[in-house]
């Protein structure tokens, strides 16, 4: 814990202006300090015992009113994981996760689909947005998903402190805002990655490649390409390739050792621009040969299906995030105004993971 403490200090030391007052700013550190803390559960009690405190309502009093500047910590969190991870070839993963969570009062929550359960349930939802590179990875911004029941009661988001201004804005849009604020901060990365709720959006493809960034985003066996002959089906197009064109590649390491999968591409939309493709890529499973998921991807025309691959495979760094959230913290809560403790929370992978990559695996 003492490298882990130290890259905690360093942080703290960093965003320690952006609290207006003094008792803020001690609390935060305490705060985080016993999410990375080996505590059997984690919640305001738990949290505020741990700083020796005799109630919870300080670390409430954090996350729901204190003063700070919450878009302020937000970059310089982006900013240290920059310094502690960046290099040219990382990589933007953008996915969101759900949340479970009882009653109708905390922002943003209503029964919807979530990740994390694999079904329909009562529930907050996140987009984020991760950087990984071959130093590591961490989560660099975040943005709480509000439904349109939300968004259409406004005396319901004044009561749970959404501001005003707040609209109704779709997952896709909500990435593609956090990956032009990574871009404007200068992040170093070369490739942007998401699953099927980005990969279908369009405009999300289109407004990437005007930014001339590569992208590898998942889409459904139905969507279509545009080829030669007109749209054609994913499925269809990849059905049509000979055996030859597979490759048993691997997309990196996995909990339970490489994830090697069959790999096969295809170019889609004729009249590229000078140096630059793109491509259907299709992902066959081993033990399953049925089982196929499919990628739109743009990029350098140089590109090898090995790399359009390990991009794809990039997309499980921000799942082992996810997974190390709800690991340590039962209690992950956001009732506080758009994300104050899923900010804060961020802290621990940004801090403790960056610091501790080498002396623990499971972070990197």
């Amino acid at each position: 814990m003492g490298v882990v403490a130290a890259g905690l200090d360093q942080l703290h030391e960093r965003i320690g202006g952006r609290f207006a007052r003094s008792e803020p700013r001690s609390r935060v550190r305490e705060y985080v300090s016993g999410l990375v803390a080996g505590l059997e559960r984690k919640n305001g009690w738990t949290l505020a015992e741990w700083a020796g405190e005799v109630g919870p309502d300080g670390m409430q009093r954090l996350l729901r009113r204190a003063d700070w500047d919450v878009d302020g910590v937000r970059d310089d969190v982006r900013a240290y994981v920059v310094e502690q991870l960046g290099e040219p070839d990382g990589v933007l993963i953008a996915d969101d996760t759900g949340f479970l969570k009882k009653g109708t009062r905390s922002a943003g929550v209503q029964r919807q689909y979530s990740g994390t359960a694999g079904r329909t349930e009562n529930c907050q939802v996140g987009v984020f947005l991760a950087y990984a590179s071959a130093h590591g990875h961490a989560l660099i911004d975040r943005e709480l998903y509000l439904p349109r029941s939300w968004t259409d009661d406004r005396e319901r988001c004044r009561a749970a402190g959404i501001p005003r201004e707040a609209e109704f804005t779709t997952k896709p849009r909500q990435a593609q805002e956090m990956i032009a604020r990574a871009i404007a901060a200068g992040v170093p990365f070369s490739w942007v990655t998401a699953d099927e709720t980005y990969g279908q959006a369009k405009f999300l493809q289109a407004w990437l490649e005007g930014q001339d960034v590569s992208y590898v985003m998942a889409i459904r066996c139905s969507d279509t390409l545009t080829m030669p002959a007109g749209e054609r089906r994913a499925d269809d197009l990849i059905a049509a390739l000979p055996a030859r064109a597979w490759q048993r590649i691997s997309a990196g390491a996995g909990a339970h050792g490489p994830r090697e999968y069959d790999w096969a591409r295809i170019p889609v939309r004729p009249g590229w621009e000078r140096g630059r493709g793109h491509w259907l890529l299709a992902r066959r499973s081993l033990s399953d040969p049925g089982e196929i998921a499919y990628y739109a991807c743009y990029g350098p025309r140089r590109s090898s299906t090995a790399d359009l691959a390990w991009i794809a495979g990039s997309r499980w760094h921000i799942e082992v995030g996810h997974r190390w959230h709800r690991s340590r913290h039962a209690a992950f809560s956001w009732l506080c105004s758009l994300f104050r403790g899923g900010l804060l929370f961020r802290l621990c992978p940004a801090g403790a993971a960056v610091e501790a990559r080498r002396a623990c695996p499971a972070f990197t």
